[in-house]
């Protein structure tokens, strides 16, 4: 039996008739209105962001298949989260809190895709992609919380399946992500104010000795070229 394939990214629960979905499966048949409504169901968890979407189409029966892909795991990660961008210092600046309830919903989503044989594993793996994005697990580095997995203080609650939260929970984390928030905010201030210190002693030199003088005193980049930006860049651009 021939099958039509039709791929598509859809923004999650939003598949409609329209394009891009619509015209590709017009030709084949279907009834486009009960596809639409399978995948919005499909995806209902994936709002706001972009998934990859697979529909087959059988071109005698017209029965059809839906398989849906998922947003990479630093995606599902920052959903979860609240976040639009993960640490630029991931192992200095944490931007996030997550717990372990989040963490198996992430990897519950992203089954499919990961290697590990089962939910722990799995649970480690998100966990592992955490770790570069500087959001915390379970209140510690992402790194640390692999260590309590694998001594099994998270067994019972893995075992339990229980992924969602209760208001009450999701006020915590969000107060410790403001938290987080501002405590960066205050440890720029400072790494600048400690940059301008010190280029106030060296007012005669290069650039390039500026930059290498504030290095040597362990000023991050980022606050190095806020305070000396590439001129000859800036002007190329």
């Amino acid at each position: 039996m021939a099958k039509q394939k039709v791929e598509v990214l859809i923004e999650g629960c939003k598949a409609t008739a329209a394009p891009p979905l619509g015209p590709a499966l017009g030709p084949l048949g279907v009834n486009i209105g009960q596809i639409v409504a399978d995948i919005n169901k499909k995806t209902a968890s994936f709002k706001g962001m972009q998934v990859p979407v697979t529909v087959e189409v059988d071109d005698k029966t017209k029965e059809y298949t839906i398989s849906i892909g998922t947003p990479p795991a630093s995606a599902l990660i920052k959903q979860e989260a609240g976040l639009k961008k993960g640490s630029g210092k991931p192992q200095a600046e944490f931007v996030a809190d997550l717990v372990i309830e989040q963490v198996m919903k992430i990897a519950q989503m992203k089954e499919d895709a990961l290697l590990g044989k089962d939910l722990k594993m799995k649970v480690k793996e998100i966990m592992g992609t955490c770790n570069s994005m500087g959001v915390k697990v379970e209140g510690v580095k992402a790194i640390e919380a692999i260590k309590r997995v694998n001594a099994g203080e998270f067994d019972k609650k893995i075992l339990s399946g229980k992924t969602e939260l209760s208001a009450e929970e999701m006020a915590v984390l969000d107060a410790e992500k403001k938290k987080m928030a501002e405590e960066n905010a205050k440890l720029h201030e400072e790494q600048e104010a400690k940059a301008k210190g010190i280029l106030e002693k060296i007012t005669s030199k290069t650039r390039k000795e500026k930059i290498s003088k504030l290095e040597e005193e362990e000023v991050p980049m980022d606050v190095i070229l806020k305070l000396l930006p590439d001129e000859d860049k800036e002007k190329k651009e």
